[in-house]
């Protein structure tokens, strides 16, 4: 098939005008690599851009595949090895940064789906990498199982949930990846490798964060656990409050906070197990026995919705109730997204928002655990060292004093919020959380800026003069933040900088925090032809 596709992470497709026109080697290979193939269902597709979520990286693929076997998955990594070219496995797309991309190959593992097996005696699942985060919860719901953990979304394929390391929160909630207890690895020069703590641990362990170089995961089992409701609390505390209270709040099992920029407003989320037989209702009553009725949602987006209609006058009454939280965010920051003035302004009715949607609600635990995470998006997000659970070293509120007092010093249009989350420690070599001690704390803070959507030369401008003052908050706290505090930015958000000093930073710092020389080793044994990296990949660790 000649001509060129848009996927969308959600699988949308739209079409996109390009030239059909080849080079000559380009269809050569495309033939010796159909060849090679043979499976219908697994044909290649031809010139397929890619685009992630954000809307902020795509790529066109010259040969875009989605097999429908592990077996095929093997076929097409030694087809491109031997033509040495490369292939990268895509996932959903949802990374943040172009991690899963690459101009020559993509493979999408999503026809590779199925829950292979429900241990309920061990509580655990072996399903393949293709599944998405929910297809798998709702596998295990029938056999009273969960997950452990969740990032904010569960959209995204099991595989790359896993290799590049995706967290939720809860400081004693350990990163997802430590609920891996063996995967099946296909790599183009040695095969397909089932791995294990007890089956070649040393591999194991790098290549549960192995960000897709190391080979292509088919299979993962995970460690499950009980299915559990969890009753979460939403409240708001000043930023003094916050320091005075800090401590107790990290004993919920489940807690992040939403800064908010240039307002003393705080939304902390809290969330911990309901007591086995308990009833939702008489323990959201106990809670709260003096607790006013909660405010709908209408009363809650007011203040939001107030503020819209005040600076739009294109939008009307009846549009403006029609949109919920997050569009009305949208929609305002939309109207004048690098103005600082505007952007407080849409904060602190933010602000106000949160503070009419304090409250309780009882949910299952993938429920509770995901949220809404607005629009388009640039963002970033580091995580750090800041003690242990028994002993916090108090450098998580530090690195928000600092970050919140530079900022706000500034004439950067920061909107809200500024999320702050926890977890324990990860054993994955390649982990940003990986550490030592069982009882080490890490926490994640992860910046915004939202991005207007549509395809006019007005939307286009808008949106890189946003990116280019994102680049310089990501800056702010690259120079001044993340050195003292040991931080690292995830790697499914983890952008090369264009200066060449930054970039000799970001190189010498990766190599003193992760084993870069034992990575390279064994790529240089799994992919001595280097197929499965790209150019983000080798700019960050070399070519084996």
């Amino acid at each position: 098939m000649f001509g060129r596709r848009l996927i969308w992470p959600s699988g949308r497709v739209a079409a996109c005008s390009a030239a059909a026109a080849t080079a000559g080697a380009a269809l050569a290979f495309r033939s010796h690599a159909q060849s090679l193939l043979l499976p219908t269902t697994s044909e290649a597709e031809e010139d397929v851009e890619v685009c992630n979520w954000s809307g902020t990286h795509s790529s066109t693929a010259k040969l875009y595949f989605q097999p429908d076997s592990p077996e095929t998955v093997q076929r097409l990594l030694e087809a491109f090895d031997a033509a040495k070219r490369r292939i990268r496995v895509v996932g959903s797309a949802l990374s943040p940064n172009g991690i899963g991309l690459s101009s020559e190959g993509m493979l999408n593992m999503a026809s590779c789906d199925r829950i292979v097996s429900v241990d309920a005696e061990r509580c655990q699942v072996t399903v393949q990498a293709g599944a998405r985060v929910k297809e798998v919860v709702e596998a295990l719901r029938p056999h009273g199982m969960t997950l452990e953990n969740y990032a904010s979304i569960a959209e995204q394929q099991i595989g790359g949930f896993l290799q590049v390391g995706a967290h939720g929160t809860g400081a004693a909630v350990p990163p997802v990846d430590e609920q891996v207890v063996r995967l099946r690895l296909h790599t183009p020069a040695l095969g397909a490798l089932d791995l294990s703590a007890d089956s070649n641990p040393q591999l194991f362990w790098l290549a549960k964060v192995g960000l897709g170089m190391l080979g292509v995961v088919s299979e993962v089992t995970i460690q499950c656990v009980p299915a559990h409701q969890l009753l979460e609390r939403t409240y708001v505390q000043t930023r003094a409050e916050v320091a005075a209270s800090h401590l107790d709040n990290l004993q919920n099992k489940h807690m992040r906070y939403m800064w908010i920029p240039h307002t003393d407003t705080v939304v902390v989320v809290a969330s911990n197990p309901l007591p086995e037989g308990a009833d939702a209702k008489a323990t959201i009553a106990a809670a709260t026995p003096a607790a006013p009725p909660p405010v709908d949602e209408v009363e809650r987006t007011r203040p939001l919705r107030e503020l819209l209609l005040a600076t739009s006058p294109a939008v009307s009454e009846a549009e403006a109730r029609s949109m919920n939280f997050a569009q009305l965010r949208d929609a305002l920051l939309a109207l004048s997204p690098l103005d600082k003035q505007h952007v407080i302004a849409v904060n602190r009715a933010e602000a106000e928002f949160w503070k009419n949607s304090q409250g309780y609600r009882v949910d299952w635990s993938d429920r509770i655990l995901g949220f809404e995470c607005g629009g388009q998006q640039w963002v970033s997000e580091v995580a750090f060292p800041c003690g242990t659970r028994s002993q916090p070293s108090g450098a998580d509120l530090g690195y928000m004093r600092q970050l919140l007092a530079r900022l706000e010093a500034s004439d950067l249009p920061a909107p809200a919020p500024i999320e702050q989350r926890w977890t324990a420690r990860s054993r994955a070599r390649m982990s940003i959380a990986r550490s030592d001690g069982a009882d080490d704390l890490h926490s994640w803070v992860g910046i915004i800026m939202y991005l207007p959507e549509g395809d006019d030369d007005a939307v286009h401008a808008a949106r890189a003069r946003i990116t280019r003052r994102f680049f310089e908050y990501n800056d702010l706290c690259r120079h001044n933040l993340w050195q003292p505090f040991g931080a690292h930015q995830h790697w499914a958000k983890i952008e090369l900088p264009d200066d060449e000093a930054d970039r000799a930073v970001v190189l010498r710092r990766l190599r003193e925090r992760f084993p870069v020389d034992e990575l390279n080793a064994a790529r240089r044994k799994l992919d001595p032809n280097n197929i499965l990296s790209n150019e983000l990949l080798d700019g960050l660790f070399g070519t084996p």
